[in-house]
């Protein structure tokens, strides 16, 4: 049984001599789409205009409004839209491909959206599934399941909300492709997809807190999910007012088997035993109650010295952030360029900013990870290995040289990868995150690390940046490369630059 994130983490690490031959099957490609054979969907409110500020503003918004008078199906529309649309198409021989806002590995989009409303105009109080293609709603469950969701999760003062969403991750989508390593992509993917809809919450001003603690057991049997092919991984509330629970101890029934078996998207699926026992220990809710210490400045190194971050004298967006959104992609095409210093200093001030205010584990959650970054071609930066301080927005440089090129061997090889300017990098202890929040913690980091990669996708985006997020590289190689040795392991990486100007793209 694999039940730690260091067993896990060893477990699926890659090595350049013991990678073992894996050919897709195609014909058993999974559906990227979830259906529901025999309900009738909801239609959502369309042609919504879309928010024209600027993602620099949007990251400077501080708090929400005090109330809000109602809550209504146009502003979910819109919700929905901001967390997850379809972008584009792209036609090959083998038929077409859906880009969408929010960046997935290999573009096999694990992440499925569901809501429970609760006195929302226009909508009944009920469980939705989301259907991202149609951008219509799956009605799973009716009634006011409010006392159900307070027993699953946190609120703060045990606040009702009036929305509630439920990311899942469907186990085989990536499993597909990435085996026993899928679980990393689960949960990097479902914090890209978790980012954009905090980052459409907060542009809306919608007080809101979002959850990686919850009983798993009763948000899987809340969703109708077969738990062995699809699991829930992470809640968002919105709150409407100040109301308290008090519905008492509500309990729900099981829904139907055709319900749990639109969990399979694909006729012969292949089980990942380590995935689903890796995800089953520690189902709690409740976070330590003793406060945990700050995250050291990367476990196992650390700069001597430390330099607080200057803000970009202008933030150099090109778009807006709806339409960066939709013009998100991950290029590949990284010319040898130098980063302005603006540019820089705009992702890494992005990064610094706190987007879930509301959220009593938000601390918590940031103390699971450690940032830093391989700075090779930056205006005014002495090329190097550098490491982010959350804590007090500074930078430190931990080794000086050139390291890029040779992250880009690390990578599979992936060459095109040494011509970026950028390349960041998500950290994490896994022995400590057992140590402090058991198997979970492991969930903690890579949705951590989902949300930050996706909020460096938009932002490189709005100014014209190319970027493109790694799950895939040899562990120990990296680990080796940065001088983490056996405390730390690379989780992710993003790497980000100029481009050239017919992009490269994928999912």
């Amino acid at each position: 049984m694999t039940t730690s994130a260091s067993q896990y983490h060893r477990h699926t690490s890659y090595h350049r001599e013991k990678m073992t031959p894996h050919h897709l099957d195609w014909q058993n490609q999974p559906n990227v789409f979830k259906e529901y054979p025999g309900l009738v969907p909801i239609a959502l409110p369309s042609n919504l205009p879309l928010p024209e500020e600027k993602l620099s503003s949007i990251l400077r918004i501080k708090g929400a409004r005090d109330t809000v008078e109602k809550m209504d199906s146009e502003t979910l529309s819109l919700i929905l839209r901001l967390a997850s649309t379809l972008t584009a198409k792209a036609r090959h021989a083998g038929g077409g491909h859906f880009f969408r806002s929010a960046a997935s590995a290999g573009a096999l989009y694990p992440t499925e959206i569901y809501v429970a409303s609760h006195s929302v105009t226009g909508l009944d109080d009920g469980l939705y599934h989301f259907a991202v293609h149609r951008h219509c709603l799956y009605p799973i469950r009716t009634g006011d399941l409010s006392g159900y969701i307070m027993r699953t999760t946190q609120t703060p003062e045990n606040k009702v909300p009036t929305l509630t969403f439920f990311l899942t991750a469907i186990f085989f989508r990536s499993a597909w492709k990435y085996r026993d390593r899928s679980y990393r992509y689960h949960l990097l993917d479902t914090g890209h997809v978790m980012e954009n809809l905090v980052m459409g919450l907060k542009v809306l001003r919608l007080s809101h807190c979002l959850s990686y603690d919850f009983d798993d057991e009763k948000a899987n049997h809340l969703l109708g999910l077969d738990k062995t092919k699809e699991v829930c991984l992470a809640m968002t509330h919105v709150f409407r007012g100040n109301a308290v629970s008090d519905s008492g101890d509500q309990e729900i029934d099981s829904l139907p088997d055709a319900i749990s078996s639109a969990s399979r998207v694909s006729a012969r699926e292949i089980d990942y035993p380590i995935v689903r026992e890796f995800h089953q220990p520690d189902a709690s809710k409740t976070l330590r109650a003793t406060p945990v210490p700050e995250t050291p400045h990367g476990p196992g190194v650390a700069p001597e010295i430390w330099k607080k971050t200057a803000p970009p004298t202008t933030w150099p967006e090109v778009m807006n952030y709806s339409e960066a959104l939709y013009h998100r992609r991950s290029k590949r095409n990284f010319v040898k360029e130098t980063m302005s210093r603006d540019s820089h200093a705009a992702l890494v001030s992005s990064i610094f900013m706190e987007m879930s205010p509301l959220s009593v584990a938000s601390a918590e959650y940031n103390r699971s990870l450690s940032m830093g970054f391989l700075a090779d071609d930056v205006e005014g930066m002495e090329p190097g290995f550098y490491l982010l301080d959350f804590t007090k927005k500074s930078i430190g440089l931990v080794t000086p040289g050139l390291f890029v090129e040779k992250m880009a061997h690390v990578c599979l090889d992936q060459m095109w990868l040494k011509n970026a300017a950028v390349h960041f990098l998500f950290l994490a202890d896994p022995d400590r995150l057992d140590h402090i929040w058991g198997a979970r913690g492991y969930r903690y980091a890579m949705l951590r690390a989902g949300q930050m990669g996706q909020r460096l996708y938009v932002n490189a985006t709005a100014m014209g940046v190319g970027c493109c997020g790694i799950g895939a590289f040899y562990d120990k190689e990296a680990g080796k490369l940065l001088g983490l040795g056996k405390a730390s392991s690379l989780l992710y990486l993003v790497a980000m630059g100029p481009v050239k100007s017919t992009p490269s793209s994928q999912g």
